[in-house]
């Protein structure tokens, strides 16, 4: 399945276990697109005591992700066209706490879906960053490759890295996406968004994402970059923001929460082969 670009393999974890011991490997395995299925990230379905269902999200480097914004739509859409969920409002329980998404629907099948993404923490000490735990990040200088970057920092349930820049479509994402990721200002390294700004109500954006590389498209990643570019004064807040695998609308309201909306798509269904699986297992014990 894929969210304006952002692919992920979607397995339903209540029929298909996987051992937790070996989800790290199984999802690096799954993910590599020349050796395994392809994606972005390992997404399981699974029961919850506290949400109608529990997101589990493996980067594709084997890594676990706190939250997806465009894996949590893609999640939606399965459980919902398979009627394994009926109600067009759904709560997924995920590292960053329970999500409720609201499900725009046709043909009773899930076209888009806006999702509250809850309220965006801005201080050091919740990104997580290095250094006074109650300051905010905004229009700070990070030293990058021997020179000085200005950057925002924002969480949405995991760190996200916020720097604009003249022409994000020439901008060297892969040279300064992993010199930022990793970081020793990030203890638990950072998804780098670069943006560029139209004008007040969209902006362009680039994204190095933590554990996975530069995607087509970041769901929290458009959050933070709709909230540092707020905090920037450079935006509205409500602002379209066009990734390279599609745009998504985002609004930071006057409670203080995060709304993202955009699409959700599968690709195709298919199985492992048996044999590569259990390999895959085996490789992971």
């Amino acid at each position: 399945m894929h969210g304006a670009g952002n692919d992920f393999v979607v397995v339903d974890g209540v029929r298909e276990v996987i051992p937790e011991e070996s989800l790290s490997t199984v999802g690096r395995q799954a993910c590599d697109r020349n050796f395994g299925i392809g994606a972005d990230g390992l997404m399981l379905v699974l029961p919850s005591r506290i949400a109608n269902f529990r997101m589990q999200l493996i980067n594709s480097d084997g890594s676990e992700a706190e939250m997806c914004g465009n894996g949590i739509r893609c999640f939606a859409k399965y459980v919902f066209d398979r009627k394994m969920h009926t109600d067009v409002v759904m709560t997924v329980e995920t590292l960053a706490g329970v999500k409720t998404i609201k499900l725009n629907t046709a043909g009773g099948k899930v076209q888009t879906a806006r999702v509250d993404m809850g309220e965006p923490k801005l201080v050091r000490g919740e990104i997580p960053m290095k250094g006074a735990a109650s300051e905010r990040v905004i229009s700070e200088p990070l030293k990058v490759l021997g020179k000085k970057i200005d950057i925002t920092c924002v969480s949405m349930g995991n760190p996200h890295c916020v720097t604009y820049v003249d022409d994000v479509d020439n901008y060297p994402v892969d040279k300064i996406g992993p010199e930022i990721e990793n970081h020793p200002s990030f203890p638990k390294r950072t998804n780098v968004e670069f943006i560029q700004v139209i004008n007040q109500q969209e902006i362009k954006m680039r994204v190095w994402e933590r554990g996975c590389g530069e995607t087509m498209a970041c769901g929290t990643g458009a959050c933070a970059s709709a909230v540092a570019s707020v905090l920037n004064d450079k935006v509205g807040r409500k602002v379209t923001v066009h990734l390279r695998g599609g745009d998504l609308l985002i609004e930071w309201l006057g409670d203080n929460k995060v709304f993202m909306t955009g699409p959700a798509e599968e690709v195709y269904e298919g199985k492992v082969n048996a044999a590569e699986f259990k390999k895959w297992l085996s490789d992971g014990a």
